[in-house]
Formats: C-alpha cells, sequence, structure tokens
C-alpha cells in the first residue's frame, strides 16, 4: 500500500516520515483556498533536496494557470505534481507538453454521483487520481479532517481501474485499514490525520497510519 504524508512543512517532519516508510510527502506551494499548511517554493526546495531518493517528493497545489506551475515545478525542482485546482484538461495537456518528464495526479473531490464522471476527460493525460473530500462550510479543497462516502470513491477506483487511485479525506490511524478494504485504492493520502497539537506532524501518529495502511490487505493495482 502506497502511503503519501502531505502537508509537511518542516525538513524534521520530512525526514522522520521517510524514515517511518512514507513512500511520499507533499508539500503545500501555492494557495488560493484557505490552508494553514502551505509554505514558499524557496522552503519546498529545501526539504526536497535533503530527503532521501527512495522518498517521492509531490509538490501540491490550487494553482490553475500553467505558467505560474511550471514556475514553482522548475523552482523547486519537484518532478511531481498534484492539481488540486479545476484546472481544464487542456491546461494539463499544456503542462506535460512543457514538463514531459512531469508526473501528475489530479484531484477531485467526491460530493455526488457526478464524482464518478469527473475523471474521464483527464484519463489520458495524467498518471493518477487523488479522491478527496471538500469542505463547502470553509471552502477548503484539501486537508479537510472530513471523510466522505467510501462508497462513491470505490465505484471511481472501480470504473478507471487502469489509473492509479489514491485515496484521501479525513483518514487516520483508526480508520486507514477500514478505508483500504472498502475502496481498494492503490494508496492512502492523509494530512490532519497526522498532525499533532501544533498544527505540525506528530511523529506517533505517522508511524500509526503507516503500520496500519501497510498492514492492510493490498489492492489490485
Amino acid at each position: 500500500m502506497y502511503v503519501k504524508i502531505c502537508g509537511i512543512r518542516r525538513q524534521e517532519d520530512a525526514l522522520i516520515a521517510a524514515g517511518l516508510g512514507a513512500d511520499a510527502i507533499g508539500l503545500l506551494v501555492g494557495r488560493q483556498h484557505p490552508s494553514p499548511d502551505f509554505i514558499s517554493e524557496q522552503a519546498a526546495a529545501g526539504i526536497a533536496r535533503m530527503l532521501p531518493s527512495k522518498t517521492k517528493t509531490v509538490l501540491v497545489t490550487h494553482v490553475p494557470d500553467v505558467d505560474e506551475i511550471e514556475r514553482l515545478l522548475r523552482e523547486t525542482e519537484i518532478a511531481t505534481v498534484q492539481l488540486h485546482s479545476e484546472i481544464s484538461p487542456d491546461a494539463v495537456q499544456e503542462l506535460k507538453a512543457r514538463l514531459p518528464n512531469l508526473t501528475v495526479i489530479k484531484s477531485v473531490h467526491v460530493v455526488s454521483d457526478e464524482s464518478i464522471e469527473y475523471p474521464k476527460p483527464y484519463l489520458n493525460l495524467v498518471d493518477g487520481f487523488v479522491l478527496d473530500s471538500f469542505n463547502p462550510a470553509t471552502n477548503q479543497v484539501g486537508g479537510t479532517g472530513l471523510t466522505h462516502d467510501w462508497s462513491l470513491s470505490q465505484r471511481i477506483v472501480s470504473r478507471y481501474s487502469s489509473a492509479r487511485v489514491w485515496l484521501a479525506g479525513g483518514l487516520h490511524a483508526g480508520n486507514v485499514r477500514a478505508a483500504i478494504l472498502a475502496v481498494k485504492p492503490f494508496g492512502v493520502d492523509v494530512n490532519s490525520g497526522t498532525k499533532a497539537s501544533d498544527g505540525f506532524k506528530d511523529p506517533r501518529k505517522i508511524e500509526a497510519f503507516i503500520t496500519q495502511a501497510k498492514c492492510s490487505a493490498k489492492p489490485q493495482t
């Protein structure tokens, strides 16, 4: 089970996550919706440079503009981007043309049956999808701490069986095994479920989450 720890803001938290077996960490750069977890591109570059090569670094951004996304990726020298915006398929295609070696993950906000059709225009353009929750009360598009209807996510995983799909949204050590069994994703993505009271990462929560996720039945990929 592939595990991504998102919302990393400090080098020490990144190293802890990597040391505990995280397959990837997410660095939030380019904020356009409420979130306390965004950092500068300079900070992201510094974290990315010191991570071991076995741990993938993912730049997570709200930015929909191709020029700005390209600038952030070149500034940070990060080769994987998670697009948490309503960026158009044409814009994704343009971004891939400019950066041919870029790995692109597209967010899907799971809110209704309509969410099942949402990935279709992106299917041949991106390298995977992350199924996340949306909080209309706060306008948060990630890091909400809210779960969504996992039955809808499972239908998305089944519908797009050729794609790598990560499950996110309100996951923590206490529910991640049930989530994996229900949805059967390629991987899981956690932010708020690994936070301490100070807003930074809690090593014990990271360890517990990774242990529970890795012990779960491995899904078909």
